[in-house]
């Protein structure tokens, strides 16, 4: 069975997420702060009427940060919990590859946090992550109470 992986970028690193996962893509626009929200959410911002706080992928990931350009993109994505924006540089494409292609973080580096494993490209290799990983218990207690104030 295959499995179908949204490709993006961050730094010229490239990273997976589960096509399932994936509601759509939106160029970058301007994000609301949202005061109290835990240090990797950048702010909020509305798509068709919903509030949606944005994660600042180079936070999580210890990336340098920069600034938001007009190049960059939001994926608009699901966790078991809510919906959240996801700031990248760059969508490059949905992929499939079979299952057997993907190799398990454990059998990786025991340990790797938000990454569920590793799919090899024909030029390189991205990491696959798993969104009900992004934020911990206390970063989505601290999301939550900061998103009923707004």
């Amino acid at each position: 069975m295959n499995e179908q992986l949204t490709i993006f970028t961050l730094d010229e690193r490239r990273y997976a997420l589960r096509l399932t996962a994936v509601d759509r893509v939106v160029r970058a626009v301007h994000i609301s702060s949202l005061p109290q929200a835990p240090g990797i959410v950048l702010g909020i911002v509305n798509v068709q009427g919903r509030v949606i706080p944005i994660i600042n992928m180079r936070r999580r990931f210890r990336l340098p940060e920069r600034e938001i350009t007009l190049t960059d993109r939001l994926i608009i994505a699901h966790t078991a919990r809510r919906q959240v924006g996801l700031m990248v540089d760059a969508v490059e494409d949905v992929m499939e590859y079979p299952r057997q292609s993907i190799t398990g973080s454990d059998s990786i580096l025991p340990g790797m946090e938000y990454v569920e494993g590793v799919v090899k490209l024909q030029d390189g290799m991205a990491y696959i992550h798993d969104l009900g990983q992004f934020l911990s218990l206390e970063e989505e207690t601290s999301l939550a109470q900061a998103m009923e104030v707004t």
